[in-house]
C-alpha cells in the first residue's frame, strides 16, 4: 500500500545563519513548532529585505510519522525584487511573534532559576576546580552550561555521574547537536522514543551511553523520534 502523502507549504522567508539541520517535532507539540515557525518567518523577512532576493523554506507534514519538519532556508538569487515593495508583517503576526518571544524568555528564566542550576563558581567548587577551567570546559562542550542572560551561565548539577564527574558523552552530544547547549539540554530532559520513552539524562544515569549517542545522531539526521 502506498505511503501517505506529505503536505508541503512553501513561503518567502529566510534568516541569516540558519542551521543546516531541519527542525523536527511531533504533531502534538504544536506550541513548540509554531514558535519556531513564527521566529523563522520573522527573521526571514529581515534577511530577504537585506539581500534583495527572494528566499524560501518548506514545511512538511508527514502523517505516517506524526511529525513536522521545517527545512533550511534557501536563497533564490536569480529572482530580485525592490526592497521597498516587500511591505511589513501584519499586526496579528507581529503580536504573535511578540508573545512567543515573551513566553520563551519567561521559560528560560524559570529554567535557569531552578534549584538544580549552579553558577560557574558553585559548579567549579563542586568539581574541585576553578571558574576559569569550568568556562573553558563549557566552551569545549565537556560540561553543559546554558546561557541565563542576566544570571550568566548556569550549570545543571545533574550532569554529573555517580562518581561526581561530568558525563563523558557530553562532548559528543554537543558536536552532534550543533554545539548548542540548549539543544543538548532539551535532548537530556525530554523523553525519546528511541530511548524507550526515557529522557536522555535517565539513559545516561543507567549507563546506556551507546543508545543515547545513537538517539542524538538520529535526531541530528532529522529522524523522527
Amino acid at each position: 500500500m502506498a505511503a501517505p502523502k506529505r503536505s508541503n507549504h512553501s513561503g518567502t522567508a529566510s534568516h541569516a545563519g540558519v542551521a543546516a539541520l531541519s527542525f523536527t517535532t511531533k504533531l502534538p507539540a504544536q506550541a513548540d513548532f509554531k514558535k519556531v515557525l513564527l521566529e523563522r518567518y520573522q527573521e526571514a523577512i529581515a534577511r530577504s529585505r537585506k539581500i534583495g532576493h527572494r528566499v524560501s523554506f518548506r514545511v512538511e507534514v508527514d502523517p505516517s510519522a506524526d511529525a513536522q519538519t521545517i527545512t533550511p532556508v534557501e536563497e533564490q538569487p536569480g529572482d530580485t525584487f525592490p526592497v521597498e515593495d516587500t511591505g511589513k508583517p501584519d499586526a496579528e503576526l507581529e503580536a504573535a511573534l511578540g508573545l512567543a518571544r515573551a513566553r520563551g524568555r519567561k521559560r528560560v528564566a524559570e529554567i535557569v532559576a531552578g534549584e538544580d542550576m549552579l553558577s560557574a563558581d558553585a559548579f567549579a567548587k563542586l568539581l574541585g576546580t576553578s571558574r576559569v577551567t569550568v568556562n573553558a570546559r563549557r566552551q569545549s562542550g565537556q560540561v553543559l552550561g546554558i546561557d541565563g542572560a542576566k544570571r550568566g551561565f548556569r550549570f545543571p548539577v545533574w550532569q554529573l555521574d555517580k562518581d561526581g564527574r561530568p558525563f563523558g558523552t557530553l562532548p559528543a552530544l554537543h558536536a552532534m547537536l550543533g554545539n548548542s547547549a540548549w539543544a543538548v539540554y532539551r535532548f537530556l530532559v525530554l523523553r525519546h522514543g528511541a530511548l524507550d520513552g526515557r529522557t536522555g539524562l535517565r539513559a545516561l544515569q543507567q549507563g546506556d551511553d551507546a543508545s543515547v549517542l545513537a538517539a542524538a545522531e538520529g535526531m541530528a539526521r532529522g529522524d523522527f523520534d
